[in-house]
C-alpha cells in the first residue's frame, strides 16, 4: 500500500541514509522517476519505494542517474566529465577567467617569446626594418668609390637577415605553441560549462516534473476530501429533509 509524505514537524529518520531529517524535507517515493527507482535500488535492493526518501538522498541518486546517462551514451567518463558532476554535486562554480589563469603560469621567458612574436609580425617592426636595410644598402652604395664595410653583394646584410630569422622562428613557434595550449585551455573550459549547463537543465527538469506530480497528487487529495465533504453535506440535507 502506497505511504504518503510524513507531515507535522517531528524528524524523521531516512530509511536510505538513516539520517535523522525534518519532515519537510522528506520526499514519498511515489513522485520519484522510474530511472531514478533503479538507480536507487542498486544499493538499496530492500527498498520498496513505497517509503519516503530525504532531498538530500533524492539529489544523490538524480546525479548518479546522470552519469549513468553519460556513461551509457560516451563509455567510460573522462576526467573532464567527473569533475563536471563533481561540481554540480558540490554545488560549486566550475566557470573560470581562464586568460588570468593563463597569464599566471606563465614565465618570463614566454612572456618575452610573446612580446618578441607580437612585435615581429607587426607593422612598426617592418617599418623600422625597412627603414634601416635601406639605410644600411644606401651607404654602402654611396660610398663605391671608397671602402665600405659590407661592398655589394652586402654579404653582412644577408649574414645578418639570416641570423635574424634563424632567431625569429623558434621565438614566434614557441608562442604559438603556447596559443595552441591556451586554446585548448579555452576549449576544455567551454566543454565543461556547456555540459554543466547541460546536465543542471536535466536536473532543473526532474524538479519540475517532481514538483508538478507532487502538486497534482496534493490537487487530487484535496479534490478527494471535496468530495467527502459533498458527500456528506448531501447526506445531511436528505437527512434533514426527511
Amino acid at each position: 500500500m502506497r505511504t504518503t509524505p510524513p507531515t507535522g514537524k517531528a524528524p524523521v529518520v531516512c530509511p536510505l541514509c538513516q539520517q535523522t531529517r525534518p519532515a519537510t524535507e522528506m520526499v514519498p517515493g511515489a513522485v520519484v522517476r522510474p530511472a531514478i527507482l533503479e538507480v536507487i535500488r542498486k544499493e538499496h535492493p530492500e527498498w520498496t519505494g513505497d517509503e519516503s526518501l530525504c532531498l538530500t538522498d533524492l539529489h544523490h541518486y538524480r546525479l548518479a542517474n546522470l552519469q549513468a546517462l553519460l556513461e551509457e551514451q560516451r563509455g567510460e567518463l573522462s576526467a573532464l566529465d567527473r569533475e563536471v558532476v563533481e561540481s554540480i554535486h558540490r554545488n560549486e562554480l566550475i566557470a573560470e577567467n581562464v586568460a588570468q589563469s593563463v597569464v599566471a603560469r606563465m614565465t618570463l621567458g614566454a612572456r618575452v617569446a610573446d612580446r618578441v612574436a607580437a612585435f615581429g609580425g607587426s607593422w612598426p617592426f617592418i617599418g623600422i626594418f625597412g627603414g634601416i636595410i635601406l639605410v644600411w644598402i644606401g651607404l654602402n652604395a654611396l660610398w663605391l668609390a671608397r671602402p665600405t664595410f659590407d661592398p655589394y653583394p652586402f654579404i653582412l646584410l644577408n649574414l645578418l637577415l639570416s641570423c635574424l630569422a634563424a632567431l625569429q622562428a623558434p621565438v614566434i613557434m614557441m608562442s604559438q605553441n603556447r596559443q595552441a595550449a591556451r586554446d585548448r585551455v579555452h576549449a576544455e573550459q567551454d566543454y565543461r560549462v556547456n555540459l554543466k549547463a547541460e546536465l543542471e537543465i536535466r536536473l532543473l527538469h526532474e524538479k519540475v516534473d517532481h514538483l508538478s506530480l507532487h502538486q497534482w497528487q496534493r490537487l487530487m487529495e484535496v479534490q478527494a476530501i471535496q468530495a467527502d465533504l459533498l458527500e456528506e453535506l448531501s447526506e445531511r440535507l436528505r437527512k434533514a429533509r426527511s
